[in-house]
């Protein structure tokens, strides 16, 4: 088992930042690639970005956020990350890490991921 907590969201402008992080206990968290989804009211829960268990610097991104969300971990404190910028009103969702083993080709489809956090709230004012 793998327990994944988020923290980070909030409320913020159009143009603003944001971070997010995910602690995860459990598992060995070196194993396991790390995603960010989300889900705004109404919608299906969508891949965001992630970052792979066979390289720390092999990322992926989803067109929309691609040039303004970084994500990146840090395997000695079992911790990932998702920085946001240049937020903009449609990034408003419940945003939420997962951890799994997909491969290359699943790397973006959530049902290849294992263990969900419980989400935190971005919320992008215009």
């Amino acid at each position: 088992q793998v327990q994944l907590v988020e923290s980070g969201g909030g409320l913020v402008q159009a143009g603003g930042s944001l971070g997010l992080s995910c602690a995860a206990s459990g598992r060995t968290f070196s194993n396991y690639a790390m995603g960010w989804f989300r889900q705004a009211p109404g919608k299906e829960r969508e891949f965001v970005a992630a970052t792979t268990s066979w390289s720390v610097s092999t990322t992926y991104y989803a067109d929309s956020v691609k040039g303004r969300f970084t994500v990146s971990r840090d395997n000695a404190k079992n911790t990932v990350y998702l920085q946001m910028n240049s937020l903009k009103p449609e990034d408003t969702a419940v945003y939420y890490c997962a951890a799994g083993t997909p491969s290359r080709i699943q790397i973006r489809a959530p049902a290849a991921y294992n263990y969900w956090g419980q989400g935190t709230q971005v919320t992008v004012s215009s």
